[in-house]
């Protein structure tokens, strides 16, 4: 069985890109660099729908420049589940997992990035640095206050044990 892909376009000529990471659209309330998504689905919400199923793969082929996204967006996933714990209730994970996004993180193409060698992203333009960080940003917020939403779904209480399941699992064998 293989791993699932993300199903977005992209056309290195037209869209966004900055190395090979695409700055795809969002729907998001949260200020960035990111443009609206013409749709109600985006690759937020592919990354919050895959994230279980990829989960329990150790190697992914990269097909394009939205899979570099998702990827990322997996892994950021994986780091806020393994932030909370089963008595953490909704309005704590709120504070958790907004100061999980907003923490100093390192982007890829950078030192520190687990995942460089996928990533080619060029550090010599200052303004292309500070636009991946910016939309980065963004992104983390939003899957993180989308991730919240499916996690508590069920009950404002407790998270789902089905989403907390998948905190020991690396994918990729790799962390954030």
């Amino acid at each position: 069985m293989k791993a699932y892909h993300s199903t977005f376009p992209v056309d290195p000529q037209n869209d966004r890109m900055i190395g090979n990471f695409a700055l795809l659209p969002l729907n998001s309330k949260f200020r960035g660099p990111a443009y609206p998504a013409n749709s109600d689905y985006d690759i937020i919400d592919e990354c919050l729908d895959l994230f279980r199923a990829n989960s329990f793969f150790k190697n992914f082929e990269i097909k394009g420049p939205a899979d570099r996204v998702l990827i990322y967006g997996i892994l950021f996933i994986n780091d806020c589940l393994s932030n909370l714990k089963l008595v953490t209730s909704y309005n704590e994970a709120i504070k958790t997992l907004t100061n999980v996004a907003l923490d100093n993180f390192s982007i890829p193409g950078t030192p520190g990035f687990p995942l460089n060698n996928v990533y080619s992203i060029p550090l010599e333009n200052h303004n292309d640095v500070e636009l991946l960080k910016s939309y980065i940003q963004q992104f983390r917020q939003e899957l993180a206050m989308r991730l919240i939403e499916r996690v508590y779904k069920d009950s404002k209480d407790q998270p789902s044990k089905f989403w907390l399941a998948f905190t020991r699992r690396r994918f990729m064998n790799k962390s954030l």
